[in-house]
């Protein structure tokens, strides 16, 4: 059994007390604007009726939740961030193989998609509307034009980076092109897949959220612009807070998805 030295245990010590630093942090960095907002929406210091307050929000969730309604709002917004993303996932690996399997294609395709990533994609919401209708179809899609276009540039970017001499080993020993995409193309690629689907996760859901603004009659996005115009602060805010939350929890699945990657490698 190996001994662990004094100075590996002080480095160990310093590093859980470093992480337990952090940890009470951010907890009472949280709950210290969670009281200053609930206490100034009290003694009156902020209008309670527009920035509403913690214990309205968490009263509002409660109710939502004995009536059912919020959760066919959360699913409904979840369902159409995952489908998004799994299609900008599959779609971008699949056009970056394409593009490092071909040189010209590339060259050729390079200057669309640089434009096409550079586009503000909320302008192409209304567009989907009048081609596809007002359908989850059209939230979905929405969802993957935000992340498509820039995930396909920076897998083709990871995947034309990969060193050179083991391609050439792969060619050397009589293998061919699909042998260098799945011997080593791809398996030194997968940290890189894994980091842009973590910022994909994000970008879908923004999309999507864009894309229920506009075309759909349930989900938190339409929630939002429900609320705000009828000016139900305490529904907006409450969307707002569970998107966070959303958004947290997806990015902790993928962050989780990194880590047993990591313990196999």
């Amino acid at each position: 059994m190996n001994e662990i030295s004094v100075g590996q245990q002080s480095y160990l010590n310093r590093r859980k007390r470093h992480k337990r630093i952090v940890r009470v942090s951010r907890v009472a960095i949280l709950l210290s604007f969670l009281f200053l907002w609930e206490f100034t929406a009290n003694v009156g210091l902020i209008d309670s009726f527009i920035f509403s307050s913690p214990s309205k929000i968490a009263l509002c969730f409660w109710g939502m939740v004995l009536d059912k309604t919020i959760f066919l709002h959360i699913w409904t917004t979840l369902y159409e961030t995952i489908v998004s993303f799994l299609l900008v996932t599959l779609v971008g690996i699949l056009f970056a193989v394409m593009l490092w399997g071909s040189e010209k294609l590339s060259e050729i395709m390079d200057p669309y998609l640089v434009v096409l990533n550079s586009l503000p994609k909320s302008a192409l919401a209304p567009l989907l509307i009048v081609w596809l209708g007002a359908t989850p179809t059209t939230i979905i899609v929405a969802g993957m034009s935000v992340a498509i276009f820039g995930s396909i540039l920076n897998l083709y970017t990871s995947f034309a980076t990969v060193d050179n001499e083991k391609i050439k080993l792969i060619y050397t020993l009589r293998g061919n092109r699909m042998h260098a995409l799945t011997k080593v193309v791809l398996p030194s690629s997968i940290p890189a897949i894994i980091s842009n689907m973590k910022v994909n996760i994000g970008l879908c859901l923004v999309g999507v959220i864009i894309g229920e603004f506009l075309a759909a009659r349930e989900g938190l996005g339409y929630l939002i612009i429900y609320s705000s115009q009828v000016f139900k602060m305490d529904w907006l805010l409450m969307s707002i807070v569970l998107l966070c939350i959303m958004a947290m929890g997806l990015y902790s699945l993928i962050n989780l998805l990194e880590k047993i990657y990591q313990k196999k490698v």
